[in-house]
């Protein structure tokens, strides 16, 4: 068998999430529906914090970079999973298997990074509120987001070059309804030895710095929360922190579930992560922000009902 780095094959097939043709119609309308509801709803959230004086804050500025990173992640996999039933072709060419992983990756990292830089803002409203507005200027804000940016564009391109340099020879059949990172190096027919440990090595990092600097954040925060003397004070402080709490829990607990777990063949507890993490995340997440954050349902009735706002007292 050729171990040299020329790829042999020229695309890969997906098996996608169910092989019975009913259950793969059903599945059709509901990855199109949630997607419609993903792009509309993170619009909504970033329209709403861009026309609202009100929310021209950090938090807010954090939010609606996540949401368009939320787009942008489900855009990556949901789509391709749409035509592929419309075409009734599960095939994906080898170019658009390295780009689709390498925005996935890009996307996923970039989440865990915002995740943290808000994590960062909880902390310094709560526990340095006098430090707050000089800290957290507008341009620190930028700057973090352009250092999240940069790192996990530079960890995202790493892993797809170590990724294209192996070699595909007959096995091209993915047991994944996307390009899985993981899922397409267990297909190749190279030495993947020195590569799976620089992939991993660096990717176990980029995976666990913001995890541990959130639950850094959220220690300190929780100590402070503790001190405050009255119960309104601390229920206050805690709603703020709420809706940060279990956007976080989804996504890592989700990543736990397919990345940390030790499995040899992709299963049907795999799938069900994938899809909490790539398709039912996202959407939440505008509901999640919306729902238990007072300002951001008042910015959102502005948009979509600006009439009746007007007339309520």
């Amino acid at each position: 068998m050729d171990k040299g780095n020329q790829t042999i094959i020229s695309e890969f097939f997906l098996l996608g999430i169910s092989s019975q043709p009913e259950q793969q119609l059903i599945l059709f309308w509901l990855f199109l529906c949630v997607y419609f509801v993903i792009v509309i709803g993170n619009m909504l959230i970033m329209l709403a914090i861009g026309l609202d004086a009100r929310l021209h804050s950090p938090m807010y500025f954090f939010l609606a970079n996540l949401s368009f990173v939320d787009i942008c992640f489900s855009s990556v996999t949901i789509p391709k999973t749409l035509v592929n039933h419309v075409m009734r072709s599960n095939s994906i060419s080898y170019v658009q298997c390295m780009m689709q992983m390498y925005f996935f990756i890009t996307f996923s990292n970039m989440d865990g990074f915002l995740l943290v830089v808000m994590a960062y803002d909880r902390y310094m409203a709560i526990c340095r509120p006098l430090h707050y507005t000089t800290v957290m200027r507008p341009a620190l804000c930028i700057l973090l987001v352009a250092i999240c940016s940069v790192i996990t564009n530079l960890h995202d391109l790493l892993h797809t070059l170590f990724t294209a340099q192996l070699s595909y020879c007959a096995d091209n059949i993915i047991s994944h309804f996307f390009c899985d990172p993981y899922a397409v190096r267990k297909l190749s027919c190279s030495d993947t030895y020195m590569s799976d440990l620089m992939v991993f090595t660096v990717g176990g990092a980029v995976f666990a710095t913001p995890f541990v600097c959130i639950a850094v954040s959220y220690v300190f925060i929780f100590s402070n929360v503790m001190k405050i003397p009255s119960t309104q004070g601390i229920q206050k402080s805690l709603s703020t922190c709420g809706s940060h709490l279990t956007v976080v829990s989804l996504f890592y607990g989700s990543i736990m579930g397919i990345y940390l777990r030790p499995s040899s063949s992709f299963s049907a507890a795999d799938t069900v992560a994938s899809v909490i993490f790539t398709v039912v995340t996202p959407m939440l997440n505008p509901f999640i922000y919306s729902l238990r954050n007072q300002h951001m349902k008042i910015a959102l009735r502005k948009l979509i009902l600006p009439k009746v706002i007007l007339q309520m007292p």
